[in-house]
């Protein structure tokens, strides 16, 4: 298929329907998408009202958002609230409320926070303000970690002193693993991320098909993308099977990319990560590595931070756990909005409770 509308057509999404209730069988299914590009799909189209009863899409931690720990959002306040200091973001990450405020509340009080679009933009304010700290905050998975090397790497080669990245840079595979060790819900198989594999290689989900025995199906991201990974998943459980297939083959592949790897290998190191409702996971981070340690923002700018704190009626954490939907938490729809967002879930458009409360009001 060439264009996106052969990703939409209706018959073909009617026949990948018919076949996923014709074999599922009347056993129960539960499907976890570890993408915030998947779960807006996924309710975008309507999908779970396609399906069987028995088979259940549960959203888990695949919004970079919404993952990023409120730890990193403080700390980045505190760089904020230093007047010399001009702070780079994506838009998402200034409503995200901290402990005690947002980059967006510090912003209204003075504070200079910008929106930017790639981390060469930040470069280029530090170009543009020699005179002024820039910090870029990093956040994501290994989709757009390979930019922000990038981005140190020319940074070194143009000797930019007053450029910094605060990182909260986080690898998918040990998160699954952490998911399905801590077995606070029964999950089947996993819908795994297309971008993120079009970096990684869809081999880095081996280890979960073969020692827990979970199907895991890379999937593109139009509705018939999506059917069709669903359809993979339940052949491979109606057969006894547990294996990784790529459906996303017009862009993913088994190796991935070696360039964007080699350059994430250059620049930084795997870590453990704090990962909002989770906890810390090991090797599931990235870090900037010694050799670039003069643009990391932990190291060139030390903050002492008081213990984080969340809004403790925000369920946002065992949203992305899989444990509870945003229709359960208290405060969604009611005083949580995308304009007055109490929890991380309801800023990003890739997060579950923003994804909800546009497409699904009611349960």
């Amino acid at each position: 298929m060439k264009y996106i509308e052969e990703f939409r057509n209706h018959a073909a999404a009617q026949a990948l329907v018919r076949e996923i209730h014709r074999i599922s069988g009347g056993r129960r299914i539960r499907i976890m998408e570890v993408c915030g590009g998947h779960t807006m799909a996924i309710f975008k189209y309507g999908l779970p009202g396609l399906l069987p009863a028995n088979i259940e899409l549960i959203s888990g931690p695949g919004c970079p958002v919404c993952v990023t720990s409120n730890s990193f959002i403080d700390h980045a306040i505190e760089l904020a609230k230093d007047r010399g200091t001009l702070i780079a973001t994506f838009g998402d990450l200034i409503r995200v409320p901290g402990s005690s405020s947002s980059l967006q509340k510090e912003r209204g009080e003075g504070a200079d926070v910008r929106i930017c679009y790639s981390p060469l933009d930040a470069l280029e304010l530090a170009k543009q303000h020699p005179d002024r700290n820039v910090v870029f905050l990093g956040v994501g998975f290994e989709t757009t970690a390979p930019t922000a090397a990038a981005t140190i790497h020319r940074a070194a080669e143009q000797g930019r002193a007053n450029f910094s990245m605060l990182t909260a840079f986080k690898t998918m595979p040990n998160a699954m693993k952490a998911l399905l060790d801590g077995g606070e819900v029964a999950l089947d198989a996993f819908l795994c991320p297309g971008h993120v594999s079009v970096i990684t290689g869809t081999g880095i989900y081996e280890f979960i098909a073969r020692e827990y025995r979970t199907p895991c199906v890379v999937s593109g991201f139009e509705p018939l993308d999506l059917l069709q990974s669903i359809l993979k998943i339940i052949e491979q459980i109606a057969a006894g099977l547990a294996k990784v297939e790529n459906q996303y083959t017009r862009a993913a592949t088994l190796p991935g990319n070696p360039a964007a790897q080699k350059l994430l290998k250059e620049v930084f190191h795997e870590s453990d990560a704090d990962w909002r409702g989770i906890g810390t996971i090991p090797r599931s981070g990235l870090e900037i590595s010694d050799e670039y340690a003069r643009f990391d923002a932990r190291k060139v700018f030390p903050v002492k931070l008081k213990p984080s704190r969340e809004n403790p009626a925000c369920i946002c954490g065992s949203i992305m756990r899989g444990a509870k939907r945003p229709l359960d938490c208290p405060l969604f729809s009611k005083v949580c909005t995308p304009e007055s967002p109490k929890g991380a879930c309801m800023v990003s458009d890739e997060g579950s409770c923003a994804t909800y409360y546009k497409y699904r009001r009611t349960p």
